[in-house]
Parts: structure tokens; C-alpha cells; sequence
């Protein structure tokens, strides 16, 4: 059972630090401004707007002086949950 715990808090360890990387990019992304049409810029756009729509939505104070800063609240959430997790499981 113990091995099976680790080995979903691994998984689950490894799927936040794809998505924070995906939120890294997004927020690159918007420095950038690459074509909308591009496959990869699409699928980063999809996984990526329903939280940043969330957070904006939830905390309006996000967004300072025309600046977003969604992303940097997600990453944060993200490192929160992913260190509670791994100190959890160990």
C-alpha cells in the first residue's frame, strides 16, 4: 500500500511540474505574441485559460497596473500544493 501511495504522489509530483512548465510558456508566450493559429499555441492557450480565468475572476486584485499576474499565483499555488504533497507522503 505504501508503494502504491508513493507512486501516485510521484505521478501527481510529475503531472505540477509539466503544468507549471506549461504556465511558465503561457506566460512567455505573452511576451511573444506568436501566431494564434499555431497547434501549439492553441493547446497552451486551452490548458492554460481556464485557470488563469479563475484566478482572475476569484482575486481581481491579480491584475496591477494592466499587468497580469495570474500566472505567478498559479505557479505559487502549484509549488504549495506539490511540496505539501511530497512532504505528506514522506
Amino acid at each position: 500500500m505504501s508503494a502504491l501511495i508513493v507512486s501516485l504522489v510521484q505521478l501527481i509530483h510529475t503531472l505540477i511540474t509539466i503544468y507549471i512548465w506549461i504556465i511558465i510558456i503561457a506566460a512567455l508566450f505573452s511576451f511573444v505574441r506568436p501566431d494564434p493559429y499555431n497547434p501549439l499555441v492553441k493547446f497552451i492557450h486551452q490548458i492554460t485559460e481556464p485557470a488563469f480565468r479563475w484566478v482572475r475572476r476569484t482575486f481581481p486584485f491579480v491584475i496591477i497596473s494592466g499587468m497580469d499576474l495570474s500566472p505567478l499565483v498559479i505557479l505559487l499555488a502549484l509549488q504549495f500544493l506539490d511540496t505539501f504533497l511530497l512532504r505528506l507522503a514522506f
